[in-house]
């Protein structure tokens, strides 16, 4: 066929009706999945999945279908789709698009929503999701007429990709039937993935920031992973001597073996790639939005640099200078902009500066750092110090291991030990901090990389808001490995009871069943761990078995990580008699 009668085909509009359009723009998409429960609101176009090859993956809980999407894309880069009941299925949703809306992960949600002929009337399930939605998402687009249900779901996933995060696609239940013409059109044809790299004008000046710089410090993010960029990232690095951290919880934005990594910054990061940030004259961030939580002192190091030059990089201008003011900022691809960047720098500086000193204090840092950790983690635990079995499960991943991380005190302890050599590895829970992230986002990840041992590390409270998904997991045959950390309690605002209000516990203590036993009720493996020395051999066997299997791991409840928000507690006074107990200066 000619390109001329190729062109034809392409824009010669089809007989169909809306279900058909939908489904047929998601195929081109190369979507080959859809997360979600099924609902009659959208019936019509789930009959149409099995034959339009895309498979259908039914959850016990609206909330996992979107972290199991954002999980999938941050592993495979390409945007997930998700789906549920209009009202309540697609409510149940907020927080976990709320999550991928910080965590900058390209999403569709496509949102059936009440039937035109009855909205207003508060009929059954109906909700306004548009307003919802509007705050944790990057866009909502609302289908105005049946005819237009491709063209608006193109929309939707080319501001996903576009401003990297989720779109609602909403769409009246009444609008998948009928009869419609219109185009299917290829993603080429009205989305743009190739970005830029910036003004020649602002890489000149960040070149010459640099080629001056007394100590310049690297801090690579997500947005580096995301576009593939850390060889040439390590290659600035590498010419310059250059030391790179990582941005909070992004620990497989710079391989950690590489001999001018430093490790993660931000809360319970590395004090390595502190000391290193701390001495910088000029900061390259590259594709980062150096987060406020992300840079908040820790370990009682105020380690960000206060009067250090920042050179910024980020895809989306909203991020330039958003939290601290910069010298150069280049609103461009991490990786191009990268890649242009090193040209300057070796037109200003042609041969490789190799500064032994540089290279000297981050290896020194570093070797500190890891006796810290090793010692910290060999203190006798009852049954087991939560950073024992964290450092036994480091020395056992494999290379190729993808771990998710949900939020709490030790899976935010593991920020400290866990490190990886290769990119889209490490997918957190982030800023959002919501519990009952890291199973479903891991379901997620291994459906984008099956090859790959996938490992979740979770709290026991998480624990509570994602065992369901275990079902999901059997029915699925999706082998992922939950690592839950069982303490007995909420302990990351137990700490802060301990801390902050004298040892009073409210609400912070949670009794829990056997849930090794409760993986195998419902047909997964379930492995119970009491000894730190089984630790890595219990994850080794849940790994090497390709079962779905739960590792409910017995740590103690009182070897507690500092508080998440020191920065935002005060100790209690109390002003009422009835109260005056409960004041701090009357302890």
């Amino acid at each position: 066929m000619s390109k001329v009668e190729t062109k034809e085909v392409i824009n010669t509009k089809l007989k169909m009706t809306p279900s058909e359009a939908i489904v047929e723009t998601l195929v081109k998409e190369g979507i080959t999945h859809i997360s979600g429960i099924l609902g009659s609101a959208f019936m019509d176009m789930l009959d149409l999945l099995p034959a339009a090859g895309i498979r259908f993956i039914g959850v016990r809980h609206e909330q996992s279908a979107a972290h199991m999407e954002d999980g999938f894309c941050r592993v495979s880069g390409k945007a997930g789709v998700v789906i549920g009941q209009n009202g309540p299925g697609i409510t149940n949703m907020v927080t976990s698009v709320a999550a991928a809306n910080q965590a900058h992960t390209p999403m569709v949600i496509i949102s059936p929503s009440a039937g035109t002929p009855t909205v207003g009337w508060d009929g059954f399930q109906e909700c306004d999701q548009v307003s919802v939605f509007k705050a944790v998402t990057k866009e909502t687009v609302r289908v105005t007429h049946p005819g237009r249900v491709a063209d608006c779901l193109r929309t939707a996933f080319r501001i996903a990709y576009a401003e990297r995060g989720p779109v609602l696609f909403d769409i009246p239940r009444d609008y998948f039937y009928g009869e419609i013409e219109d185009y299917i059109l290829e993603p080429h044809q009205y989305r743009v993935d190739v970005r830029g790299c910036g003004s020649s004008e602002s890489l000149n000046k960040a070149a010459e920031l640099l080629e001056n710089a007394e100590y310049p410090v690297i801090i690579s993010g997500r947005g580096t992973v995301d576009s593939d960029g850390i060889e040439d990232v390590k290659a600035i690095a590498e010419h310059l001597t250059i030391p790179a951290a990582v941005s909070y919880m992004h620990n497989d934005a710079f391989p950690a073996d590489h001999p001018l990594a430093v490790g993660p910054i931000g809360y319970m990061g590395s004090k390595a790639a502190m000391h290193t940030l701390k001495k910088a004259d000029v900061v390259l961030a590259i594709g980062t939005r150096l987060s406020v939580f992300g840079t908040l002192p820790c370990y009682d190091i105020d380690y960000f640099p206060k009067n250090a030059k920042i050179i910024q990089i980020d895809i989306n201008p909203r991020n330039l200078a958003r939290t601290h003011p910069i010298e150069v900022g280049i609103i461009g691809d991490a990786r191009e902009a990268s890649i242009e960047l090193l040209k300057r720098i070796k037109n200003l500086i042609p041969n490789v500066l190799e500064n032994k000193q540089r290279l000297a204090e981050a290896a020194e840092l570093k070797q500190q750092w890891e006796k810290e950790l090793v010692e910290l983690a060999m203190v006798e635990g009852s049954p087991i110090n939560p950073r024992r079995a964290l450092l036994e499960l480091t020395k056992v991943l494999p290379e190729n291991a993808i771990v998710t991380t949900d939020i709490g005190n030790v899976s935010s302890t593991a920020n400290a030990y866990l490190k990886f050599n290769k990119p889209r590895t490490h997918i957190a829970a982030l800023t959002f901090g919501n519990t009952g992230f890291a199973y479903p986002t891991a379901l997620g990840a291994k459906l984008a990389n099956p090859d790959c041992p996938v490992v979740a590390i979770v709290g026991d409270g998480a624990w509570g808001m994602s065992l369901h998904e275990v079902s999901t997991a059997v029915e699925e045959n999706i082998p992922v490995v939950a690592c839950v950390f069982n303490n007995g309690a909420w302990c990351a605002e137990k700490k802060n009871q301990v801390d902050f209000y004298n040892n009073r516990f409210v609400g912070a203590d949670i009794q829990n069943p056997d849930f090794a036993e409760v993986a195998r009720s419902m047909g997964a493996a379930g492995i119970r761990v009491e000894r730190p020395e089984d630790v890595g051999a219990a994850i080794l066997e849940a790994i090497n078995s390709n079962k779905p299997t739960v590792l409910d791991i017995q740590v103690d409840g009182t070897q507690l990580a500092p508080p998440f928000r020191k920065d935002a507690l005060k100790m209690p006074t109390r002003l009422l008699p009835k109260y005056a107990h409960l004041d701090y200066r009357n302890w």
